[in-house]
């Protein structure tokens, strides 16, 4: 069975959470979380395959949500696998689509604490929303969260053998890597197969949304304007359901939980401020915006403005994903015509992060000179030709070491 390096990684973290709970015989719910076709299910399957102990997997991912009854029988058959007091592992997958589950989840499960049923259970899940707002409610303290992200710049080389371009370009798909080049083929795969699925069956299957039509033309809009700053006023004049913008804001929430985009606040050193700015949208997979565009390769290769934007892209998606394994913060910075394309904060540590995809004659920074002129403790970070390379910084797995 061929194993990619990040199933690889996925495999080895939770076969090692796995037996570590197991061999304490600890009591945690292990939850694993992230978007749809990112090796989440094929680690824990691998995993199950290897580990020496009784398993048994469950999908909730079916055409109609399952109820808590499809739950309840789920769970029954696990425990009836139990033999000779041998630990067993219980992998429920896309669990959010269940109505209430947490509440069962946490009823069975303490259930079993006092019957001393040994099953130690792994959950995963494709939508950030659901699944914290389950966790929060009911499982407090009793789980372990473990985030998987799209695939890196350095897990599609590994894998795959492409060059940094084609990570542009096609972003970190690993179920479209055989189709890229077929690139009809592979756009038709990202926007039925992925776009299409999240959308209909992750946010409106799953969440009260009153104007579909208008969540959709939110999403495309925010992959046309990637990496730009776009007031929800100047969207809502490009719309013609324009809705308010409070509806605007919970539609963002959405596509936020489904791991499609990221709108970034304004950073601002004052969290009112920043909860108030218009944000910077940030699709996160290029994969996503160069699909909905319709343009080739070498379309997006020889405009040298739009291949600059997926770039800058590229940067934020990695310091996104970075950010989920630390305790930082993502945001960009403007004031007047200055700008900074992204600013981290950890702590009292900030780090101001400027893209620069092509030679830049002047060898000035306007927009960073101006954020360390107001705020002297940050750290700057060039990436470009005069700066860091973008292989070395896509590379990095921390921005505050080294």
């Amino acid at each position: 069975m061929n194993t990619s390096p990040k199933t690889k990684l996925y495999k080895r973290s939770a076969a090692n959470t796995i037996y570590q709970r197991l061999q304490e015989n600890r009591k945690f719910i292990q939850v694993i979380i992230g978007p749809r076709q990112v090796g989440k299910t094929t680690a824990i399957l691998q995993t199950l395959e290897e580990i020496n102990f009784p398993s048994y997997y469950a999908s909730a991912d079916l055409p109609a949500p399952p109820t808590l009854n499809w739950l309840k029988i789920q769970w029954e058959i696990a425990r009836n696998k139990l033999v000779n007091s041998k630990p067993l592992v219980l992998v429920l997958d896309e669990i959010q689509k269940i109505p209430h589950w947490s509440n069962e989840v946490k009823r069975l499960w303490d259930e079993d604490t006092r019957n001393q049923n040994k099953i130690h259970v792994v959950i995963l899940g494709s939508s950030s929303l659901l699944m914290q707002k389950g966790l929060d409610e009911s499982l407090a303290g009793r789980f372990e969260l473990i985030h998987c992200s799209y695939w890196s710049w350095l897990e599609c080389k590994n894998c795959f053998g492409w060059d940094l371009d084609q990570y542009i370009y096609f972003g970190g798909y690993p179920g479209a890597a055989t189709l890229i080049n077929d690139e009809s083929r592979w756009r038709h795969y990202i926007q039925d197969s992925l776009i299409e699925t999240i959308i209909s069956k992750d946010i409106l299957l799953l969440n009260r949304v009153e104007k579909p039509a208008l969540l959709r033309r939110l999403f495309v809009l925010a992959c046309e304007y990637g990496g730009q700053i776009l007031a929800y006023q100047k969207i809502m004049g490009q719309l013609q359901d324009v809705g308010n913008t409070t509806t605007l804001a919970h539609y963002q929430q959405l596509l936020e939980s489904a791991y499609l985009i990221k709108g970034l606040e304004k950073w601002s050193g004052q969290a009112i401020r920043r909860r108030s700015s218009s944000p910077k949208w940030l699709p996160l997979n290029t994969g996503l915006v160069t699909a909905l565009s319709n343009k080739s390769f070498d379309e997006w290769h020889n405009d040298k403005a739009a291949w600059g934007r997926l770039v800058e892209m590229v940067v934020g998606n990695h310091l996104v994903n970075m950010a989920k394994h630390s305790a930082s913060n993502i945001y960009y910075w403007r004031e007047k015509d200055k700008e900074v394309d992204f600013v981290i904060s950890k702590g009292n540590d900030l780090l101001a992060v400027e893209v620069k995809s092509g030679k830049n004659r002047l060898m000035t920074y306007p927009g960073l000179e101006a954020f360390m002129e107001k705020y002297p403790q940050a750290k700057p970070l060039l990436i470009g030709e005069e700066g860091m390379l973008l292989t070395d910084f896509l590379e990095k797995s921390s921005w505050f070491a080294g």
